[in-house]
């Protein structure tokens, strides 16, 4: 699980890099679990989550740099 303000520290380019693995890592994970072989629960909740929070945290960079 990554803190709101390790994620906030980073730029947008690490961010979307971030994000990409997130989502990648969520389709491995989903991918194991529906062949069985997930160890750990907790980990695509956790993945979910951070998820959310590097979008929310990209949402809030646009819009306080008045790009929307």
């Amino acid at each position: 699980m990554t803190k709101p303000a390790d994620i906030r520290a980073k730029s947008d380019d690490q961010l979307s890099a971030m994000l990409l693995d997130l989502k990648r890592e969520q389709f491995n994970l989903r991918f194991q679990r529906a062949t069985g072989q997930n160890e750990g629960a907790s980990r695509v909740r956790d993945v979910r989550r951070d998820i959310a929070r590097v979008k929310t945290i990209l949402a809030e960079k646009t819009i306080s740099a008045g790009k929307v």
